[in-house]
Parts: C-alpha cells; structure tokens; sequence
C-alpha cells in the first residue's frame, strides 16, 4: 500500500513463509527460537515480494531509544525501538506480536520512522520521541501521517489493576476494560494521544487486534510464537 506519494507501507502477515509450527510460516523475528535459516529465507522473501533492496532490523527492548539510520544494522544491530531515514529503497521494520508497530512519514521532508511501541515503550514515550527526532532532521509534525497497525486492543489486554494505574498515571488514555469487566489497557488510544499531542493530526489505523485475529502472530495468544511486522520506505 502507498501511506502517501512516494511512501511504500504494509503489515505482514504469518502466511507465505518457510518456517515450521509453532511460527508458521512467515516468521520474521529472530530470537524466539526458530530457525535462524528459515528467518533470513523469511525476510529475504518479503523484502523480494516488496520491492525493497535493504531492510533494517532493530534489536527490539521495550525503550524509547530511536536513531537516524543510512543502511542495514546486519547481524548485530543495537537495542533500539524506534529508527528514521531519508533514505530511498531503504525499508525500516518493526516487529511485533501483541505491541503497536507505529509507522510515520513526512512526504514533503521526503522522511519515514517507525516505532516498536508495547506498554513498556508506549509509556516510556518512544512515539513522541521518534516524532521530535524527524522533526530535528526537518519533518513538521503537522504533515506527518501516523499509521498504527494491529495490537493487543483494549477489550482484550488484560493487565493487574496496579499496572493499569501505573501506565494510565503516565498514559490515561490507555485505561480500559476488558469485555468481561476486568482491568485493561487501550495501547492504540494511548498512542493516539500521544500523536495528538506533539502535533500529528493525520492518524490511521489498522485496527485489528493480535490477540483475536489468527493470520497474525500473537505471544499472548499462543505464547511460543513467531514476529509479523511493520515496514515502511520512500519509493
């Protein structure tokens, strides 16, 4: 799909790949116990399919850690959950499993970034840090669109009542409940704020939630399970 003119963007799915159950069979995280072979088979496959010469990797932590990046990381990349670039052919990816992929452009600036944003990081602030880090490099905020793909939804992430009081001190837009009435948190609605906040009003959604949509990957679901992700690049 295109987010805006010259700015490629799409949420994998779990089909199409060659990894075996339990991360059938489109797998593209690596370290959760699939084969390493299968994953590079995986993300080479996807980054074909899409067009794309070179795709960056993070090592994911739940921070709000974001860096402007120029090439891939290759084997060894550093912990990070949020990466920039003006860079063309060059796809950034999120991997996710429950948490937010968080995609960003500013088509004029010619800038993209994308966000690993779980309730770790979601509340530690990585959105609104990748957002002032495209702005630094010139992107305005006011023309960015925002694209939050599939996560954990607010009826079905349940959390302890502390840790919900604990994220919505911080975060009170992400307070909700589940469908039986029990303690929940609403990362999209948190992120949503987020956004609204430092100035980005041109935010979309794709709004399927993990947990309750099989061709997606879901450690809450499943538990031993394998990575979708989120990518985006300028044409």
């Amino acid at each position: 799909m295109q987010l805006a003119d010259g700015v490629g963007a799409v949420f994998t799915d779990r089909s199409g790949g060659t990894s075996a159950a339990p991360y059938d069979s489109r797998n593209l995280g690596g370290g959760v116990g699939d084969d390493p072979a299968a994953v590079r088979e995986n993300r080479a496959k996807t980054a074909a399919e899409l067009g794309v010469e070179r795709v960056v990797y993070m090592r994911q932590v739940h921070s709000a850690d974001v860096r402007y990046v120029t090439e891939p990381f290759g084997d060894d990349p550093p912990a990070l959950d949020g990466v920039h670039t003006g860079e063309r052919g060059l796809a950034l990816a999120v991997l996710v499993a429950d948490c937010a992929p968080v995609l960003v452009a500013d088509p004029v600036a010619r800038l993209v970034g994308g966000a690993h944003a779980g309730r770790v990081g979601t509340a530690a602030g990585v959105v609104p840090a990748l957002v002032e880090a495209m702005a630094a490099r010139g992107a305005d905020p006011a023309r960015m669109i925002a694209l939050i793909g599939p996560n954990a939804c607010g009826s079905c992430y349940e959390v302890s009542a502390e840790l919900r009081d604990e994220v919505s001190a911080v975060l009170p837009a992400a307070w909700s409940t589940t469908r039986q009435g029990t303690p929940a948190l609403d990362i999209r609605a948190g992120i949503t704020a987020q956004l609204t906040a430092v100035g980005v009003a041109d935010v979309r959604h794709d709004a399927r939630c993990t947990i309750e949509s099989p061709e997606l990957y879901s450690y809450r679901r499943e538990g031993r399970t394998g990575r979708f992700a989120g990518l985006i690049w300028l044409e």
